[in-house]
């Protein structure tokens, strides 16, 4: 299976799927969808409206990898389950921890 998350100079950027009103914040693995492409499974408690379940995404990734949470942008799906975020930092740094958090 391939890895959610592209490389770039300055930051790494990753596909979620995200379920709000999830009954808690956790992340869930790597789930493939019907063309193959690899997304980062995420759950949140916070309710999809007003940009909260986005809010509760990009914190519960920071805390994830123990980064500011500055560091992570919502790119695109702002009102859509699939989501890219944008997070700034070193990418190979980035990708070892987020390989280590997902074992």
């Amino acid at each position: 299976m391939s890895r959610p998350w592209s490389l770039f100079d300055d930051h790494l950027r990753l596909a979620v799927r995200l379920t709000p009103n999830g009954g808690r914040d956790a992340i869930d693995g790597i789930e493939a969808d019907g063309e193959g492409e690899a997304f980062l499974k995420a759950r949140v408690t916070a309710v999809p409206e007003k940009g909260k379940a986005n809010k509760a995404l990009i914190l519960l990734i920071a805390q994830s990898l123990r980064i500011p949470k500055s560091s992570v942008s919502l790119i695109s799906g702002d009102t859509a389950r699939k989501k890219i975020l944008r997070i700034d930092g070193d990418p190979k740094d980035l990708v070892k921890k987020l390989e280590i958090f997902l074992g």
